[in-house]
């Protein structure tokens, strides 16, 4: 089966297994992976600014179309630290990683006009299907999610780009699909717009869709990481945020490591040594790199 890719260099690196405030978007992933009770992994604050490893199976905020959940981040990191938090982004449901607050309306404002204007930089991994060999850059205009809960409606679809690379392939041989072997991708994304659902519908659009996700994935796949393998989350983690501090303007990198289910599904598929070791790190000892404020791993 040949590899395909959308503008960008063509390279492959095969990797066998076992070789040495907006309203939140409904849940993503297979099955929900309820918020464990321990406290929010921090992993950086300073007076304008905080940063939380946000669980997958966890909402931002509250929003009428979850009224039946009692937690959410936005209060948890509020009774955390015992100040008041903004957020100035949002993660899916389902998305784990890195999470920004402001401390202040200000910082808010100023935090927000980046995430708003694309000058901030996010990077995500994800876990897909099939083989995406080389990088490229997705360019496909999307359209508003339908969602008659959360009244939003359709529209003209808008520009919107992702930056893929490929750090590594694997193939199983289990026939989850119609074929004998099963195929999969790590992915390191880079969306250049901020749509709904912008790097989920995008690697749906290349028939790559991530493992996990009930909206826009393939039911095969997921059951199988949920049953057969024990990891019913949606494979989609923001690893990193480079954005200006809101005060100061000095660059700040915030750094989330794959953790738990995500790791567990990296060394399933032989990929234990594809990601950087700040990308690895164990739970516990999140950590990220600055040259401002200071980084706290719990």
């Amino acid at each position: 089966m040949a590899c395909r890719w959308v503008s960008g260099p063509f390279t492959r690196a095969l990797r066998q297994p076992g070789s040495p405030a907006s309203t939140p978007p409904p849940p993503s992933s297979a099955t929900e992976v309820s918020p464990p009770l321990a406290p929010l992994r921090i992993v950086y604050q300073d007076d304008a600014v905080v940063a939380i490893d946000k669980p997958p199976g966890l909402l931002v905020h509250r929003s009428p179309v979850d009224r039946h959940e009692t937690r959410f981040a936005v209060q948890l990191l509020r009774d955390q630290i015992g100040r008041r938090v903004h957020p100035v982004h949002r993660l899916d449901r389902g998305t784990s990683g890195v999470l920004v607050f402001a401390l202040d309306p200000v910082s808010a404002a100023t935090l927000g006009a980046q995430f708003q204007a694309g000058t901030k930089r996010s990077t995500y991994l994800a876990v897909v299907r099939g083989h995406l060999c080389g990088e490229g850059d997705i360019d496909h205009p999307l359209a508003d999610v339908v969602d008659r809960h959360a009244g939003l409606e359709g529209s003209a679809p808008r520009p919107a780009q992702t930056h893929y690379r490929s750090l590594a392939t694997a193939e199983l041989p289990v026939a989850i699909d119609r074929y004998p072997s099963s195929r999969f991708s790590l992915l390191a994304l880079q969306p250049g717009t901020g749509r709904r659902h912008q790097i989920r519908r995008h690697l749906k659009h290349l028939s790559h869709p991530i493992i996990g996700d009930a909206t826009y994935g393939k039911g095969r796949y997921n059951r199988y990481f949920a049953d057969a393998i024990g990891i019913p989350r949606l494979l989609l983690a923001c690893v990193s945020i480079t954005l200006a501090h809101p005060r100061s303007g000095t660059p700040l990198t915030l750094v989330a490591p794959v953790r738990e289910g995500f790791a567990a599904a990296l060394t399933h598929l032989g990929w234990g040594d594809a990601l950087p070791p700040a990308w690895m790190e164990a739970p516990g000892h999140a950590s990220a790199v600055s040259h401002h404020g200071s980084f706290v791993g719990q």
